[in-house]
Formats: C-alpha cells, sequence, structure tokens
C-alpha cells in the first residue's frame, strides 16, 4: 500500500472508532489521527529508511489508539470499557484463555447498560504476518471471532448495548 492510501485507511479508522467523540466528522477524526501519527513519529521515520516496520507502526499505531479510546470512555462514567489484546501472550489467543480473558471483561462490564468490548490483535495471534494464511489457521481464527460475538451475545444482558470492536 502507499502511504497516502495507508493514511486514508488509518483515518476511516480512527472515524469509526472514535465516533461518539467526533460525530463522523472527518476533519476531527484527521486531528486524532495527525495527533497519534505526531506520537509515534520517530518510528514512523524509521518506516521511511525501513518499510518492512510498515506492520510495526500499524501495530503501534492501532495500539496507541486502543489507549487514547479507553482514556476517552474513562471520562463517561456511565459507559463501561474493556480492552483485550489478543497477542498479550503466547496463549491469549486459545480458546480457553480467550474465554477466560473474554469472561473477565464481560463480567467487569455487566454493571453499565453501554459499554464497549475492544479486541485487538486476533488476527496476528493466530495468523501471524510472516506466516502462510492456512486453510487451518483461518478456520481457527473465523471460530474464535465466532466463539467471542457468540459469547459476548450470551453473556450480555438483554437491556444492554455492548459494542464489541474488532481491530
Amino acid at each position: 500500500m502507499t502511504p497516502a492510501r495507508d493514511d486514508l485507511r488509518r483515518l476511516h479508522f480512527i472515524n469509526a472508532l472514535f465516533a461518539h467523540v467526533t460525530g463522523q466528522d472527518l476533519y476531527l477524526a484527521e486531528q486524532i489521527r495527525a495527533a497519534i501519527a505526531f506520537s509515534l513519529a520517530e518510528l514512523e521515520a524509521q518506516m521511511a529508511e525501513h518499510p518492512d516496520y510498515a506492520a510495526k507502526f500499524d501495530a503501534a499505531f492501532n495500539a496507541a489508539a486502543a489507549r487514547l479510546l479507553a482514556q476517552s470512555f474513562a471520562h463517561l462514567p456511565a459507559h463501561g470499557f474493556f480492552h483485550w489484546d489478543a497477542a498479550r501472550t503466547l496463549e491469549s489467543a486459545t480458546p480457553l484463555f480467550a474465554r477466560d480473558e473474554i469472561m473477565t471483561g464481560l463480567k467487569q462490564l455487566a454493571p453499565y447498560r453501554e459499554s464497549t468490548l475492544l479486541v485487538t490483535n486476533l488476527r496476528p495471534a493466530l495468523i501471524p504476518p510472516d506466516k502462510r494464511a492456512t486453510g487451518r489457521r483461518l478456520r481457527e481464527y473465523d471460530e474464535l471471532l465466532n466463539f467471542i460475538r457468540d459469547l459476548a451475545a450470551a453473556r450480555t444482558a438483554p437491556t444492554a448495548r455492548l459494542q464489541l470492536l474488532f481491530l
């Protein structure tokens, strides 16, 4: 991808992620994207010299966006927020550990009528970028994605509004 195309993808990502702040205003989303990119300026400069650092920059950008999202929800006391990073440990993305960690998040979100469960790095944890996307890996990814959706639907009160985001 070209740098301009990557920036556009990140802009739409930020616009969707921070819709509660931007109100779908692309100008405000661009301000957030630019601020995150500025905080990663050193890594971005390294990426210009080493194009293979693009995946590293994307991971750092997503992590910075997740931290910023957590901070923005912290100012909304009536809105619950939980972030699960599937690549936190080698075992995190296995079904047993994923269930435990997602259940921990759902229990934390249970008291809130509105909440957000952010799941990051699920695909890279199951389908590493440096490895081939085999049929088995793709099937495991789809199964875990559906498992998380079903678990969240089953363990969330019918009166609660849970926003489930996968990055």
